[in-house]
């Protein structure tokens, strides 16, 4: 075949597997930023379901970038500046600290965060019911009361006890100040002593355990953090160990062995995070999606390891239990 003629049959080749390449649309992005670390599954499935609710299925029509800081709030910053220079869609900042380094990254981008705390108080927001910026999402509201709901709870079963520790995060102030606060504040009406532990990383955790034998504390609340999240089984382990009883805010502690958990439902909080993702992918603007409220509890109790520590569970609490483990 001569030059001229097969150029000429190539400008009469088919182009259309080209076209339809060049005019597949680009799927949007997603910036999945949190705290904690990526083996800690349940609320990341809930926030998915959610997605899936509004229309959008990772890798199908949408893409989800994940950043995850292994419980080191120190890296957020950094992760959600990348985030913002990768001009992601949206970013969904599914934890407290997430959610401050998202605000402090951009006042475009829209953002929807997940938080245990008061969005207004954090200052992610004008208001509950008109944000008024680039950022939305869920909040149980529950960072100021779990602590000390819990507190009363661990006293209600050992009411001899006297001395009782709380553990809390110092690298998450924003977290741990309210909750070492009321804390503080219902200890002093029950007569109790309340001795402040500090644990900003797992290392911390077994220094922890020793010093409430110093101390001589009868019982441990563990604040509700994302740091204590990642490792409750680990933390449940050493409650078991150690004979201390225990509350803290997560199904995942009691189901390893610590005595209670109590806390809001935050599979729930994050289902709805994902569900205003997508309302967002499809064009809906953060100031214009009033924060949604989860305010449903949850109350967990391990009968094995209070028959071990000999606690009677009373009838009317466990009556409350959304699940016994035995």
């Amino acid at each position: 075949m001569r030059r001229r003629e097969f150029i000429a049959g190539l400008g009469s080749a088919p182009l259309w597997p080209l076209v339809a390449r060049a005019q597949q649309p680009t799927m949007p992005v997603v910036g999945y930023l949190n705290a904690a670390s990526p083996h800690y599954l349940r609320p990341l499935s809930a926030f998915l379901r959610g997605l899936d609710e509004a229309g959008y299925v990772d890798g199908k029509n949408v893409t989800i970038q994940y950043r995850w800081a292994e419980s080191h709030n120190d890296r957020l910053p950094a992760m959600a500046a990348d985030l913002v220079h990768r001009q992601v869609s949206v970013i969904a900042a599914t934890s407290t600290p997430a959610a401050l380094a998202a605000r402090a990254a951009t006042s475009t981008i829209p953002v929807v965060f997940e938080t245990g705390a008061d969005p207004i108080r954090l200052g992610l927001v004008a208001s509950l019911s008109r944000p008024g910026g680039n950022m939305t999402g869920s909040t149980s509201l529950a960072v100021e009361v779990i602590a000390a709901k819990g507190l009363e709870l661990l006293h209600e079963l050992i009411p001899a006890a006297r001395v009782i520790g709380l553990l809390v995060n110092p690298t998450d102030p924003a977290i741990a100040e309210p909750q070492e606060r009321e804390v503080l504040s219902a200890a002093r009406m029950q007569g109790l002593e309340v001795h402040v532990l500090n644990a900003g990383a797992e290392r911390d955790f077994e220094g922890v355990f020793a010093k409430l034998v110093d101390l001589r504390a009868a019982g441990l609340v563990i604040s509700a953090d994302n740091l204590f999240s990642s490792y409750s089984e680990q933390l449940a382990a050493l409650t078991v160990r150690h004979s201390v009883p225990a509350i803290y805010a997560r199904r995942e502690f009691a189901a390893a062995g610590g005595l209670l958990s109590y806390g809001s439902d935050i599979a729930e909080s994050y289902r709805l995070a994902g569900i205003y993702t997508g309302r967002v992918l499809k064009g809906e603007k953060p100031a214009e999606l009033p924060v949604q409220q989860s305010a449903k509890y949850e109350l967990f109790l391990n009968l094995k390891t209070a028959k071990m520590l000999g606690i009677t569970i009373p009838l009317p609490l466990s009556g409350r239990a959304d699940e016994i483990f035995e």
